[in-house]
């Protein structure tokens, strides 16, 4: 390790962690084969042969070697890549034995508080606009059964859990995770150097490096998979390094910058949590209202959705280097109006390609694909075409519960509502 990283050995290190999972990767595969770590098909999936699914690990012997050479030689990177040797082991477990939710958790937490109690956590919090929060805003709270608990840790250790819950529950598509990691963890890694957040930087830039040999193998079609191995400890180092780069500084970009960043992850996780809550369902168990899954239903191709997704996530990490470089604030309320509003251009086109890939693709194209299913199977009956009503109303309902109705094969006609249900299996 080094004590003093810069912008040359986040370099090297990108370089040296992509070279290195690129080559083991092959390696996963038959260790994979040889131990049973293999994801079947099921209704959920999007893909149709059965594949090996430990290929985190390559990217977990990237990640440490990289980080062992030039990550500084000090507590809280110690504590960080052993944290990452813990969650792969939980990773690895789940992948074998699928893991209860409770379990995973409880084993997620335990590796995050390690990083945590070397001294990863948020200490205080600086808002764009508006300036930093008093010191010590995040500090001691007394419980009402007596001790203390630090607050700023526990945040901490809640946020880097739901990060990696967030990166897991988006490994859904081939290449998926692991691309928008790339993305992110570069703009991350831009911006930690930026702030002198050196050691965060290089961080970042290995996690790139690592994410990016990986996708030689994982970009579709797949041959093998991150699996839980790959997608926790990608979600956890993400989680380290949006505290270590931004979260921990007195910058303006202290808060909203890491979530405009992984805006994507986050907005997709937010929503199927939402859509379970809504309908009672347990929010662990897997569905198909994830953004992939519902490209697919409109008739995306794996790498059609891909390109969709990977191009709305550059779009959100170009408004957040926007937010980061374009001197529109003295960061104490004065603002330079025409800096100001070209941030505001670049946060309108941030909401508009947000709303239509959320919004307006997904219902018209839905709509389309439907409408011809529907005119093609009522031909093949002689049944009179459809109403635009009726495929209207069909798929109001499929987008908001998740399910769709099925079509008589004798009538044309609407029946009952078909729901899918998931087991465990590549995404959830």
């Amino acid at each position: 390790m080094t004590q003093t990283p810069d912008s040359l050995d986040a370099l090297f290190a990108f370089l040296l962690a992509g070279a290195l999972t690129m080559l083991l990767v092959p390696l996963t595969k038959r260790l994979a084969v040889w131990v049973g770590a293999i994801d079947y098909p099921n209704e959920r999936s999007l893909h149709d042969v059965p594949t090996p699914k430990l290929g985190g690990l390559a990217v977990l012997v990237g990640v440490l070697a990289a980080g062992l050479i030039w990550l500084p030689d000090d507590s809280e990177s110690h504590a960080i890549l052993i944290g990452a040797v813990t969650i792969s082991l939980v990773g690895v477990a789940d992948d074998l034995y699928e893991l209860g939710p409770a379990t995973k958790l409880l084993g997620q937490a335990a590796a995050v508080i390690i990083p945590v109690s070397a001294g990863v956590t948020v200490d205080d919090f600086t808002f764009p606009f508006f300036g930093r929060l008093a010191p010590g805003t995040v500090d001691l709270v007394t419980l009402p059964w007596g001790g203390v608990v630090d607050l700023g840790q526990v945040l901490t250790v809640v946020g880097i859990v739901a990060m990696i819950n967030v990166i897991n529950l988006i490994d859904g598509v081939d290449g998926l995770a692991a691309g928008v990691c790339v993305i992110s963890a570069l703009t991350l890694a831009v911006i930690a150097l930026s702030l002198d957040r050196t050691a965060a930087g290089v961080l970042a830039a290995l996690v790139a490096g690592a994410s990016l040999g990986y996708l030689r193998y994982g970009f579709p079609p797949a041959s093998t998979f991150l699996g839980d191995t790959g997608s926790n400890l990608l979600g956890y180092l993400l989680g380290t390094i949006a505290v270590q780069g931004a979260l921990k500084t007195n910058a303006v970009v202290a808060l909203f910058l890491p979530l405009i960043v992984l805006a994507v992850p986050i907005l997709d996780t937010g929503f199927v949590v939402a859509k379970r809550l809504k309908y009672r369902r347990p929010i662990y168990r897997a569905d198909r209202w994830h953004f992939h899954h519902r490209m697919a239903d409109i008739g995306f191709s794996q790498r059609r959705t891909l390109v969709y997704l990977y191009g709305w996530t550059m779009v959100m990490a170009a408004l957040a280097l926007a937010l980061r470089f374009v001197p529109y604030s003295d960061d104490h309320g004065h603002f330079n109006v025409g800096w100001t509003v070209v941030i505001g251009i670049c946060g309108l086109l941030a909401i508009a390609a947000s709303f239509y890939l959320v919004t307006v693709l997904e219902i018209f194209k839905l709509r389309q694909v439907r409408l011809r299913q529907l005119v093609s199977l009522r031909r093949e009956v002689g049944a009179p075409e459809p109403q635009p009503q009726e495929v209207d109303r069909a798929v109001e309902r499929e987008l908001e519960t998740g399910s769709f109705p099925t079509v008589d094969p004798e009538t044309g006609e609407f029946g009952a509502l078909d729901q899918p249900d998931g087991g465990s299996g590549k995404g959830h």
